[in-house]
């Protein structure tokens, strides 16, 4: 049964989430009680939130880049369609664009099915989960119906792994060449409390699969490389490590000089790396004698768009053959 000429079904949705980040040190405070859930926030906290950001620019880049992610993402899955069989939208969970926000757009466009993919790869009860709860409260809030399908992680997907092992490569070909088989690679992500490996939550077994992948990936043999944590969040419940401090220090107590750090958990450059790699984590290398390279985050990497559009035409086959019928 073929579609008549004159209609024209929507096209499905794709909603990219990130975590969100202030545009300015104004918005700091607002920003630090979502994240907080409204809990109070010492002024000790925001004097220490405010001085990094201010050494970062005074804003996070992550919505501008997560826009760009977007847009090249919709351009890619469209090509030279005469009619865009996909719409990308963007929503944050902890500042504006809100998710909730943005799933009303998706609903006044008349979106009827929706890919859903979060801009961190690994799956974890305490981030992706929580995710996709905020597009469910945004359809309850806005009494609307769409058919999502979800991506929970995507941390084995083999572009993903081929553009973190070419990351992995260019940070070790920035030193001499006769230094590089002494170089060593710390791969990382965002910790999360302890109590998560007790909940059985896959988060650091999916985080250590990656690690592995792109190790053997790029190349590096088991004594070439280490596995961190970093960013632990400030409460008094322990966190995952080792952190990513803690091993620079091991790493030069073992008198290796030559470091490269590949976080595998965020996918564009944010506070977490332009500031507690690049200025803290670098300051302790420093003080250590240590050279540590930090090549960029994946951003715009082709091969990474390519996996989020793989992971798209993945989950909207069924609706896309649907609607040619």
């Amino acid at each position: 049964m073929s579609m008549s000429n004159d209609y024209a079904a929507p096209p499905v949705g794709v909603l990219l989430m990130a975590y969100g980040g202030p545009a300015s040190l104004d918005e700091l405070p607002g920003y630090l009680a979502d994240i907080r859930s409204g809990r109070p926030t010492t002024r000790a906290v925001l004097d220490e939130m405010t001085h990094n950001y201010r050494q970062i620019g005074g804003k996070s880049p992550l919505l501008e880049m997560s826009r760009q992610q977007a847009a090249a993402l919709e351009t890619l899955l469209n090509g030279e369609a005469p009619r865009p069989q996909y719409k990308v939208y963007l929503g944050m969970r902890h500042w504006s664009p809100w998710i909730e926000d943005t799933v009303r757009a998706m609903l006044d466009d008349g979106i009827r099915q929706a890919v859903g993919i979060v801009l961190a790869p690994h799956y974890s009860s305490f981030s992706i989960a929580k995710y996709q709860e905020r597009v469910r409260q945004g359809l309850a809030l806005n009494r609307g119906s769409i058919e999502f399908d979800f991506v929970d992680s995507y941390n084995t997907a083999p572009k993903y792994i081929e553009a973190l092992a070419n990351r992995v490569r260019e940070g070790i070909e920035r030193f001499p060449e006769a230094e590089r088989s002494q170089v060593h690679v710390i791969l990382s992500a965002h910790s999360l409390p302890v109590r998560i490996i007790r909940m059985g939550d896959p988060y650091k077994d999916q985080l250590l699969e990656t690690a592995g992948l792109v190790a053997e990936a790029a190349g590096l043999s088991p004594e070439q490389w280490t596995w961190s944590f970093q960013s632990a969040g400030r409460s008094p419940e322990p966190w995952l490590g080792p952190p990513l401090e803690e091993t620079i220090t091991n790493l030069a107590g073992r008198g290796l000089k030559n470091l490269v750090s590949v976080p595998v958990g965020f996918v564009s450059d944010h506070v977490e790396m332009l500031y507690d790699i690049d200025i803290k984590a670098q300051a302790l290398a420093r003080e250590l004698g240590v050279r540590l390279e930090r090549p960029p985050a994946l951003n715009l990497d082709p091969l990474f768009i390519e996996t989020l559009a793989d992971l798209v035409h993945a989950r909207s086959a069924r609706w896309q053959s649907f609607s040619e019928s």
